[in-house]
């Protein structure tokens, strides 16, 4: 247990580096562009081939994969796992590339069809020039699971940051020096997408290298790759409901009005900001230890392994949910609010935040509860349950967007997230009884007590620094830097003094030792 901590910690930190730059990366666009029609239309245009990737390449395939080269590992050792790899490889570089050619054709002809507004057609034109980054990140997912397979976790974390540094350069750098228009900066902004697309998947493909494996085009259907094909097939909607949900609400945001789409998009990155740290982590690292419990038949383990993850995953985001909801104006004001994007942009940008964050731990337990499905090469009773889950978001949006507007299509995202939570965890108990919720009730109890007591101190403290005479950036700082690490010692303190279960393997990792735990 005390390994798998480590590989966590080394994920979370990597992955806190990952967002503080995607903070500032959309801070700096916000700045310079506010929550205009134009960033809007780049945001539009990404949700495409984002879907895309994280259907086909983040989605399905690595839910499909990893179990599936786990097993083969273990079978045939890493010649049979490097094998299969480049025959998985192979068959993604001709789906996306075809995907990739067929998008552009169709996007580049949009003006035939007359008859929508401006904004419609500049987005399509920006997808044009976006969509190569499927081929790249769907490469770089396939070369990422390889790694986590063999318990290499760090290249995998660095990924994003490839894509955040290469955006940051091109929009910070190039595109306010070189670009002498909104329209040209956009452009330079897309530059840096397909150049952090490069990045992300040369990396790991480097490792692989260096690691043994010498990749060859292989487009035989191995009894593997039919595995894999079958295990995807009903996975691309199942594992990736959540966002196709986002995708929808997105796309009905742009709808809405020119600000809608930035508001929606900024809102569902702060609230991702403690999942990705955290919950990521953890899923990712528990994952290839659930499917090789499931390889060996292990069920038993299976289940104490993922209740430690959920565990681990509601210590962290049930707190940062509350904090997040608490202080959403001050962190609001200190990341958005600047150039472009004004004070009644970042109040409305700061309700939205507080609305998403009500879904926030539903959205960290799904992650994982889906990954044990899959663990055990389930992939139909996700489908199922996301199938009800789309209709809960589409007609929840489509009933509080004309009444609430954006916030509309926030409540309803977080409504069908809760219904997938609750249907996710029945489905799992009546397919392994062992995996149960109940055994963490006494530990979420702990973690509620602690979370109350640290909300308390957060309220007190956020009301004591609005009567300071000093400016909403600097209030906002002081909240940052001051109220949240407070906020944390305390709440720790007090899970500590509860006695929070699993709290030795803490210990284990602080010392440097191990606990024994399977």
């Amino acid at each position: 247990m005390s390994k798998r901590l480590k590989n966590i910690g080394v994920v979370s930190l990597l992955t806190v580096v990952s967002r503080f730059l995607g903070l500032f990366r959309d801070s700096l666009a916000s700045a310079i562009f506010g929550a205009g029609v134009l960033y809007s239309s780049f945001l539009t245009a990404f949700i495409v081939p984002n879907l895309f990737r994280r259907l086909l390449a983040e989605g399905s395939l690595n839910a499909a994969f990893v179990p599936t080269l786990q097993s083969e590992l273990h079978h045939k050792g890493q010649p049979g796992a490097f094998s299969l790899l480049s025959n998985v490889v192979s068959w993604l570089f001709v789906v996306t590339g075809g995907l990739t050619i067929l998008a552009c054709l169709v996007l580049s002809q949009s003006r035939l069809i007359a008859g929508h507004e401006g904004k419609w057609y500049i987005a399509a034109d920006l997808s044009v020039l976006l969509f190569p980054y499927l081929g790249l990140i769907a490469l770089a997912a396939a070369f990422n699971a390889a790694l986590n397979v063999m318990e290499r976790f760090t290249e995998p974390a660095l990924s994003p940051i490839w894509l955040n540094i290469a955006m940051i350069a091109s929009l910070g750098g190039a595109g306010l020096h070189y670009a002498h228009t909104a329209m040209g900066e956009i452009h330079w902004l897309c530059a840096g997408v397909l150049v952090g697309g490069f990045l992300q998947m040369a990396v790991p493909a480097a490792v692989l290298l260096y690691e043994g494996w010498s990749p060859r085009f292989d487009l035989g259907l191995s009894p593997r790759v039919r595995e894999i094909a079958l295990l995807m097939t009903p996975g691309i909607f199942g594992t990736a409901i959540y966002q196709i949900n986002f995708s929808v609400s997105r796309l009905l945001a742009f709808k809405l009005d020119d600000s809608s789409a930035t508001l929606y998009f900024n809102g569902n990155r702060l609230m991702e900001f403690p999942i990705g740290v955290f919950a990521i982590a953890v899923s990712t690292v528990v994952y290839p230890l659930l499917s090789r419990h499931a390889v060996l038949g292990n069920l038993e383990a299976m289940a104490e392994d993922f209740r430690k993850g959920l565990r681990l995953i509601l210590v962290i985001n049930v707190p940062a949910a509350v904090g997040l909801i608490l202080l959403s104006h001050p962190i609001v004001n200190v990341i958005y609010r600047h150039g472009h994007f004004t004070s009644q942009l970042a109040n409305e940008q700061a309700r939205l935040v507080a609305l998403f964050c009500l879904g926030m731990p539903f959205f960290s337990v799904v992650n994982l509860t889906i990954r044990a499905f899959y663990s055990i090469k389930d992939t139909a009773t996700p489908v199922k349950i996301a199938a009800i889950d789309f209709i809960v978001n589409v007609i929840v949006c489509l009933s509080l967007m004309r009444w609430l507007g954006v916030a509309g299509l926030v409540i309803a995202g977080t409504a069908a997230i809760i219904v997938q939570t609750i249907l996710l965890q029945r489905a799992l108990v009546r397919r392994l009884p062992g995996m149960s919720f109940r055994p963490l009730w006494p530990s979420l109890g702990k973690v509620a007590i602690a979370t109350s007591v640290m909300g308390t101190a957060v309220w007190l403290g956020w009301d004591y620094v609005q009567r300071l005479p000093v400016t909403p950036f600097a209030a906002g700082l002081i909240a940052i830097f001051a109220i949240i690490p407070l906020a944390i010692g305390l709440y720790a303190e007090t899970l500590w003094l509860l006695r929070i279960e699993g709290r030795d393997d803490f210990v284990a990792l602080l010392r440097g030792k191990k606990t024994g735990a399977s």
